[in-house]
């Protein structure tokens, strides 16, 4: 029997969620072992990969799960019980086709910064970036809206069949005291919501431009790699 489950988890306090030969400090991993306490051996499958620093309201696993393993609200309570920084918000059956990561028809990632200085409990958990223009920062993503090759929006020694993605949403908005960029695609390359976000800011902040932007994703030229700070980012939902 095949499962998906939907989690939250806090990445901060992992080294991504990738499993690495170097350390045990992984989402997967984490949830591996809690897993295999629960007499459950398979290797979980994710429907991205969060770089680490980054947080996730979203995240998609799937997993097969022995026979005797049927009580899917126990199993969801024995997990939460073990893991930390780590929860389960549900767990369902899926057909045996189902793929977390190549059944999925639509990615969400959502930015959270202030432009004032972050409060101690909130720096973990939020960017900052100083007073900035709103009306650019709406032209500038929505400039990344469509289908483009992002190229130039990638973490280098990145190795991908295509760079080619198409970005359905790109909009900004204001929560309270809090600002929050969302994209929305058919999926993500690595640290490329990142890269995103900094190349707009940078136009928002009059660092940079709406034309150099274009250059850049037109692929004529690549003066911006900056990335954003990992810790205002988050995987927010995973549509299939």
């Amino acid at each position: 029997m095949r499962v998906k489950a939907t989690l939250i988890y806090d990445g901060g306090k992992f080294q991504g969620f990738q499993k690495q030969k170097s350390t045990k400090n992984t989402i997967t991993s984490s949830i591996e072992i809690a897993l295999r306490s629960l007499g459950i051996t398979d290797e979980i499958r994710g429907s991205g990969r969060t770089d680490a620093g980054v947080h996730a309201t979203g995240q998609v696993i799937d997993f097969l799960l022995p026979e005797f393993w049927r009580d899917l609200e126990k199993l969801k309570y024995e997990l939460n019980r073990k893991l930390q920084h780590i929860s389960v918000k549900n767990i369902s059956y899926v057909h045996d086709d189902f793929h977390a990561r190549f059944s999925a028809k639509k990615r969400c990632y959502r930015y959270v910064f202030k432009s004032s200085m972050p409060n101690i409990f909130e720096k973990p958990y939020v960017a900052y970036y100083p007073q900035f223009d709103a009306t650019l920062l709406t032209q500038a993503l929505k400039t990344f809206e469509g289908e483009h090759d992002f190229s130039n929006f990638i973490k280098t020694g990145s190795i991908t069949h295509t760079n080619i993605r198409e970005i359905y949403k790109a909009h900004y908005r204001v929560y309270k005291n809090y600002h929050l960029i969302y994209f929305e695609a058919n999926g993500f390359l690595r640290s490329q919501v990142r890269m995103l976000v900094e190349a707009s800011m940078q136009v928002a902040l009059k660092q940079w431009n709406i034309k150099a932007l274009q250059k850049q994703l037109n692929l004529e030229e690549r003066t911006l790699t900056k990335l954003a700070p990992a810790e205002g980012l988050y995987l927010a939902r995973i549509t299939y």
